[in-house]
């Protein structure tokens, strides 16, 4: 019997970035994680809306405020300690309290996608893109993972992925700013979806 041939790195990476785009195009047809705050979904219903009753931007930032909550304080007090860290441009500070975050609380999306957006910075995208992964699988309507993820791939120059992504984020997210604009301005590539 042969052994089998071992997988050439950018099989590996192309594989993985075909499951985060399976998981984008799916986004509107999965569930979240059961977890997750329940007034969460209304929040998304509204903002689905073209005209919702409420500001589109109070309503992002009520869902991003329970997406970084956590009911253990601990929990909280280190994420606003990463968030705090990230925003003074303090990377290697947020790096460990992500790291410890994402051990501890598996299931916390947000954990995930923070670290995922350091990994963006360090132009780690194998990282990144796993992170990416764990966040979608919590919390398919996450529109700032789903918008990160457009961004790598048009780094790595996969524009119809990438413009396949930020459809599926203004689906979810009619009211994202600079979105229509970036689907504009990506060149037609000559490659197809893989």
């Amino acid at each position: 019997m042969m052994a089998a041939s071992p997988r050439a790195p950018d099989q590996d990476k192309q594989d993985r970035l075909d499951r985060v785009l399976e998981l984008v195009l799916d986004a509107r047809s999965r569930m979240p994680a059961n977890h997750l705050p329940k007034r969460l979904n209304g929040l998304f219903r509204e903002l689905g809306k073209p005209e919702p009753a409420n500001d589109p931007d109070d309503i992002e930032d009520l869902i991003w405020a329970l997406w970084i909550s956590h009911p253990e304080g601990r929990a909280a007090t280190a994420m606003a300690n990463a968030c705090e860290a990230m925003a003074a441009g303090a990377f290697d500070l947020a790096k460990p309290i992500l790291d410890e975050l994402v051990e501890r609380y598996p299931d916390w999306p947000e954990a995930w996608n923070k670290r995922a957006i350091l990994a963006f910075i360090a132009r780690q995208d194998e990282a990144c893109l796993a992170d990416i992964e764990r966040t979608l699988r919590l919390e398919p309507r996450h529109f700032g993972a789903i918008s990160g993820f457009a961004q790598l791939c048009v780094r790595q120059r996969r524009h119809v992925e990438a413009k396949a992504a930020l459809t599926i984020a203004l689906e979810i997210d009619p009211h994202l700013r600079g979105l229509r604009e970036l689907i504009d301005k990506l060149e037609t590539p000559r490659e197809t979806m893989h």
